[in-house]
């Protein structure tokens, strides 16, 4: 009976598995090299690392739409990469939720979802329908039913196709990068059906680059680079207490746009346009037009006669915190009047005023 339970809690076991693709011209790119792992009931695992290092690869392999070059890969006790194993077998335990989201165009968002039940599953069709009419109420996408996905945005087709997985009910459902190929707008809402899911028991395993999703969302997170899981633990330890410097340095990027303003002459409708595009690529457009309001304040009202003037924008993609740095060399104290400093204040989270070994920094946390 223990033995049972324990085969029962390991839904998925990964034993020295490699993939290795041959080239054209007969050269060879090993992608995977001696990935182990086991995946316990229920758990959500979130992998994180830079690109290219294997992360949506080992996603195909365990579905087999890669096989392993060599290794093997055990779902509820079965050994899935053994000669012949059947793959629709396979596709009936395990979902997979694709970057592009592979709706059938030709057929409206109900038939989507109700289409691998009924011919896959043998489900009667009254009973597919009321399921998949269930899912799209979880996903928000029951008013949508009879539409063909051409009329959906980005945002949609991919709650479309969450649903369309989960009316498999798979026992593990993967999904490799879902939100990458949405407008940065649409992400929320992807990510709010996941965040659901996640707490209703389903194993997942999410390939992402949001950083802060996966330390909310996740039980556990493997950070992949050069082939292999370089490191696994809970979201406290790999963003708190990462061990190798490698998931230190990844897991506290920082983005930054950086300006030299020499004169009164400067290029300010680039500055304005460049802070849109960085706004908007970093999911953080709410903050775009305070931060466009205090540039104009800080060059034009408290600090016209400091140039040159270095103008950094940066946001940190674990912690959220975004802020404006206004740096001015040479100079030893600050620029700021007491009236400056009040309206400021009023303003953003935190304002910062500090010298540095170069001159004088003005940190606006927004």
């Amino acid at each position: 009976m223990v033995n049972d339970q324990m085969v029962n809690d390991k839904m998925v076991n990964i034993i020295h598995l490699s993939k290795t693709f041959i080239n054209p011209d007969g050269s060879s790119l090993t992608v995977l090299k001696d990935v182990n792992c086991t995946i316990d009931k229920g758990e959500v695992i979130s992998i994180i690392g830079p690109s290219g290092t294997g992360k949506s690869t080992l996603l195909r392999a365990i579905n087999m739409l890669e096989p392993p070059t060599s290794g093997e890969i055990i779902v509820n006790g079965e050994n899935i990469t053994a000669p012949g194993y059947p793959l629709d077998k396979l596709r009936r335990k395990m979902g997979m939720v694709f970057q592009s989201f592979n709706l059938f165009e030709h057929m409206t968002v109900l038939e989507n979802i109700t289409y691998a039940p009924t011919r896959l599953l043998k489900m009667p069709e009254t009973q597919a329908k009321e399921e998949a009419m269930e899912l799209l109420k979880k996903v928000g996408m029951a008013q949508k039913a009879d539409v063909y996905p051409s009329s959906l945005s980005g945002g949609q087709k991919q709650r479309v196709a969450i649903a369309r997985s989960l009316a498999m009910h798979p026992d593990v459902i993967l999904f490799d990068e879902p939100t990458s190929a949405l407008d940065p707008t649409m992400v929320g809402e992807v990510l709010s059906v996941i965040r659901q899911l996640a707490k209703s028991g389903l194993t997942m395993l999410i390939v992402t680059h949001e950083m802060r999703f996966a330390r909310d969302v996740s039980t556990r997170i493997f950070f992949m680079n050069e082939g292999i899981i370089y490191e696994d633990g809970t979201p406290e330890q790999i963003f708190e207490h990462p061990v190798h410097s490698a998931t230190k340095a990844f897991v506290n990027r920082i983005q930054k746009l950086v300006y030299e303003i020499d004169s009164d002459d400067f290029d300010y409708l680039q500055i304005h346009t460049g802070l849109n595009q960085f706004c908007l690529k970093y999911n953080i457009t709410e903050k775009a037009e305070l931060a466009y309001s205090l540039i104009k304040e800080i060059l034009f009202t408290h600090m016209p006669s400091f140039r040159p003037l270095t103008l950094r924008l940066t946001h940190t993609e674990l912690s959220g915190v975004t802020a404006l740095d206004f740096m001015v060399e040479g100079l030893n104290e600050s620029p700021l009047t007491d009236t400056a400093r009040a309206s400021l204040r009023q303003q953003v989270k935190e304002l910062i005023e500090e010298p540095t070994t170069r001159g004088f920094r003005i940190k606006l946390i927004v």
